[in-house]
């Protein structure tokens, strides 16, 4: 049965605080290439609940698997890897629901998946988790007609965290790539959402301390290898980044760092400054965003 999108029908409170930011107006999208390659819209379906994790797992781990529809079936779709947010300790796969729609409508399949959360299980067991699920898509590429060499990564938050995490300990030399990660697990480009991109930064918050295990005095290493800022090289696929201009969560200086540094290695990337919007606010009313970042993803996979 095809899916049916709903970021138009979240309404009530939702829906206001949309409006209001729409009318106060809007976005920078810097280096942007406006809405070039944003693909037409199609059909898709769900496959819900699909067990990714091994049966010797520490937790059952599950995802949902959004593919296009009445399409060729010789096709292999390009993959996008969709990871929630939640502080790295809360929240579901749920929450980027509608976002996998808009992308799965594009032409993308999505699998929204699952982690662990903390402080039950400290960094680097999410690391894992979605290296698990990167590994899953390669083993099922054929089931599902997937294209394994045109994966890319959307997450929110700490998911867009993870996610970040994930593609750039997959580009470069880290022995965080053991024993989930490696070659196979990289990622073809990114998008981010609300990026906490160096930990480092934020001291010794709470949230922080209990998803690494410790104070920053006590386990500065920790928080080093856990920032993506940390593992950018020239080898660091393309990112797209969008970020509320008035998040005091996460600092819009996270972003501009970030892309500073993906810059200073020649790396492709593009960022749309959302203005007055804060961290929740930037995913409530990221459609444009979510657009662009569509877009983004289609060229990134031409050819």
């Amino acid at each position: 049965m095809p899916g049916q999108r709903t970021r138009l029908k979240r309404g009530g409170l939702f829906g206001l605080i949309g409006s209001l930011l729409m009318l106060a107006g809007c976005a920078t999208h810097h280096n942007g290439a406006a809405s070039a390659g944003i693909p037409d819209e199609g059909d898709f379906r769900v496959d819900r609940d699909l067990r990714f994790s091994p049966s010797d797992w520490p937790e059952a781990l599950f995802a949902d698997l959004y593919l296009p529809t009445g399409q060729v079936s010789q096709r292999r779709y390009p993959v996008v890897l969709m990871v929630h947010g939640g502080g790295w300790q809360r929240r579901s796969r749920e929450d980027m629901a509608w976002i996998a729609e808009e992308v799965a409508s594009r032409g993308f399949a999505v699998l929204n998946i699952d982690y662990r959360f903390a402080p039950e299980h400290t960094f680097p067991a999410q690391l894992h988790d979605l290296q698990l699920a990167r590994q899953w898509l390669n083993r099922h590429a054929g089931e599902y007609h997937l294209d394994p060499n045109r994966v890319s990564g959307f997450g929110f938050s700490s998911g867009a965290h993870l996610i970040a995490l994930m593609a750039l300990v997959a580009s470069s030399d880290s022995d965080l790539n053991q024993p989930h990660g490696g070659p196979e697990t990289r990622l073809n480009a990114v998008v981010t959402g609300g990026l906490p991109s160096d930990l480092m930064a934020f001291g010794s918050g709470k949230l922080i301390r209990q998803f690494l295990g410790g104070k920053q005095q006590e386990i500065p290493e920790t928080y080093r290898k856990a920032s993506p800022i940390s593992h950018v090289t020239a080898n660091a696929p393309p990112f797209f980044l969008f970020h509320g201009a008035m998040d005091m969560l996460v600092p819009f200086s996270q972003a501009e760092r970030f892309r500073e540094a993906l810059e200073e290695h020649q790396v492709c990337s593009e960022l749309y400054e959302m203005h007055l919007r804060g961290h929740v606010t930037s995913f409530l009313t990221a459609g444009d965003a979510v657009d662009q970042a569509i877009g983004f993803l289609a060229r990134q996979h031409e050819g």
